[in-house]
C-alpha cells in the first residue's frame, strides 16, 4: 500500500538522486509550478542530484531551451534526459533503416538535424514520403492540436502491410497542455500495434532511457550506483517503469489522473487511491498530491 507523505523533504534524505517527470510534475506544459521547482532546489542544496526524465521526443538541449522559455532555474536540476535521446540513438543505429517517414510536428525536427557527437560518423539519415520509407519515426501527430490516432488508420494500414517499424520517441499516451489534452506519439504507436504492426519503445517505461539515464548520471556527476527515487504522474510510464528497475517511486496524483483521488488536488483520499492503483496493479513506494 503506498504511503501519501506530504512533501519531498519527508523522504528526500533516503536518496542519492531523482528522476523526476516534468509534464504534470514540474510544469503543466506552459507554466512550472512554484512550489515543485522550490522542492528540487532544497533537495539539490541538501547534496541530492537531480536528473529530469522526460518522454519528451527532442533531444535533451531542445528540452531545455523549452524549460529556459518557461522560466525554469537551471539551479533546480542537474541533468536532463529525454525519451527523444534514447530514441535517437536507437534511430541512428538504424533500428528502423536509413530512410524514413517521420510522423511528427515540424517542432521535432531537431531529432534529425541535432546530431550527437558520437553518432557524428554514422549513415545519413533521410526523411523521405511514406512510399519511399524504409521505417517510421513518430514523433506525435502532425498537429497535435486537432487530431487524434484515427486520423492515420489508412496510413498505418500502408505502412503495416508493407513491414515496415515504428520507432515511438515518445511512449506517453497524451498530456495536458495547460487546460487542453492531447494525444502523443505513444498513443499513435498503440494504434499501429494494434494493427498488427511492430512498435519500438525508448522512453518511459522501457529499460533504454533508464539505462541512459544512469549512464549520464554516472559520467557527469560522478554518482555511480545511486539510491534513486523516481517520482512522476504516469501510472503506467513513471510508476510501471520504477517499478520494472526496482526503483522507489513518489507517484504525484495531481497530475493526469487528479480526478480520480477526489475533490482536493493536494490531498488525494487514500482509499480511492489504493482502489484506484490495485486495480492497474501498481504499488508506487509513496504518493504525494503535488510535487512539493
Amino acid at each position: 500500500m503506498t504511503r501519501i507523505i506530504s512533501s519531498l523533504a519527508d523522504i528526500g534524505t533516503n536518496y542519492d538522486a531523482l528522476l523526476c517527470d516534468l509534464w504534470g510534475c514540474l510544469h503543466n506544459g506552459v507554466t512550472p509550478y512554484p512550489a515543485a521547482i522550490a522542492a528540487l532546489q532544497a533537495y539539490r542544496a541538501g547534496g541530492g542530484k537531480v536528473v529530469l526524465l522526460t518522454n519528451a521526443p527532442r533531444p535533451n538541449p531542445y528540452v531545455i531551451a523549452g524549460l529556459d522559455r518557461m522560466g525554469v532555474p537551471r539551479d533546480a536540476w542537474d541533468l536532463v534526459v529525454s525519451s527523444g535521446d534514447a530514441a535517437q540513438d536507437a534511430m541512428l543505429a538504424g533500428a528502423v533503416g536509413r530512410k524514413v517517414w517521420h510522423l511528427g510536428p515540424q517542432k521535432d525536427d531537431g531529432f534529425f538535424t541535432d546530431i550527437p557527437a558520437a553518432w557524428a560518423d554514422a549513415p545519413a539519415i533521410e526523411r523521405v514520403p511514406l512510399a519511399e520509407a524504409e521505417g517510421i519515426v513518430c514523433t506525435g501527430p502532425f498537429d497535435e492540436t486537432t487530431e487524434v490516432p484515427e486520423d492515420y488508420r489508412a496510413r498505418f494500414l500502408d505502412a503495416k502491410t508493407r513491414g515496415l517499424k515504428l520507432l515511438c520517441a515518445n511512449p506517453d499516451i497524451v498530456v495536458d497542455l495547460g487546460e487542453s489534452r492531447i494525444y502523443c506519439a505513444g498513443a499513435l504507436a498503440e494504434l499501429y500495434a494494434d494493427m498488427g504492426g511492430e512498435s519500438l519503445y525508448f522512453g518511459k517505461p522501457h529499460p533504454p532511457i533508464y539505462d541512459l539515464a544512469r549512464r549520464r548520471l554516472a559520467a557527469e556527476t560522478g554518482v555511480d550506483s545511486p539510491r534513486l527515487l523516481a517520482i512522476g504522474d504516469g501510472v503506467m510510464t513513471d510508476v510501471a517503469g520504477a517499478a520494472g528497475e526496482g526503483i522507489d517511486c513518489l507517484f504525484v496524483t495531481g497530475g493526469l489522473a487528479a480526478a480520480q483521488f477526489g475533490d482536493d488536488v493536494e490531498a488525494p483520499h487514500a482509499a480511492l487511491l489504493d482502489s484506484w492503483l490495485q486495480a492497474r496493479l501498481q504499488d508506487p513506494t509513496y504518493s504525494i498530491g503535488r510535487l512539493r
